[in-house]
């Protein structure tokens, strides 16, 4: 007699909405390990805030904000170079000993803006949505791009074809040199207060200048062909 194979049902074994759900909507970043990262290799990291809370660039709370980085500027094994921030989301861009340092850097800036926006705003809870999203940069084409995209990030973000300001205050532009033609208003002094450093990396220091300089007038994702060259 053929003995008949029968689905037994257990309590264990993967299920259909098993498992951590994701916060808002959709899973925003993997939850996998993340791989290791070369010293050599500035890292462009996006961390999004979730829905619900006011605009960072409404003063009170961008200031939190520029505070946090002036204080998180160089600690851990990693070291803040350029900013941009949006309204529900912020731009860095990063150099990091190894990926446990860049990690573990993140973590206390993002408790270190969590715990002062809450203060701020008489709230508690999580301010993020999800863990960061990190682009490492391997090329100097890579680290020009991810300066363009950062610095005029707020171009981006201008609705109904408005016309957004050459240089954005809060972004890291006051502090960079790799600007093309400084307009009058690209020129303004950097805040009293040091928000970024310097760069250590080839790549984030020299390497991007070999794809020219940035253009006060570009705008992020619109195009990758560069038209000034670096001297």
């Amino acid at each position: 007699m053929r003995q008949m194979d029968l689905p037994f049902r257990t309590r264990g074994g993967r299920r259909p909405g098993a498992g951590r759900k994701p916060n808002g909507d959709k899973a925003g970043v993997s939850h996998l390990r993340r791989p290791e990262l070369n010293p050599r290799h500035p890292v462009h990291v996006t961390m999004r805030l979730r829905r619900g809370l006011p605009s960072l660039r409404y003063k009170p709370l961008s200031r939190v904000v520029l505070a946090a980085f002036h204080a998180a500027r160089e600690r851990l094994g990693a070291r803040l170079v350029h900013f941009s921030v949006q309204s529900n989301h912020i731009h860095l861009i990063l150099e990091a000993a190894g990926q446990r340092a860049l990690s573990r850097a993140l973590q206390g800036l993002a408790v270190r803006i969590a715990r002062r926006l809450n203060e701020r705003l008489g709230a508690r809870g999580s301010v993020f949505a999800d863990r960061y999203h990190a682009h490492v940069l391997r090329t100097p084409r890579e680290v020009r791009h991810a300066l363009a995209y950062v610095l005029h990030n707020h171009k981006h973000h201008v609705s109904g074809g408005g016309r957004a300001a050459p240089m954005d205050p809060l972004s890291s532009a006051a502090y960079f040199d790799g600007f093309a033609h400084r307009t009058r208003t690209a020129a303004a002094r950097p805040p009293s207060l040091p928000l970024v450093v310097p760069p250590k990396t080839w790549l984030l220091g020299v390497g991007w200048r070999r794809w020219g300089l940035i253009r006060v007038d570009e705008r992020p994702g619109t195009s990758r062909r560069v038209v000034v060259r670096d001297a």
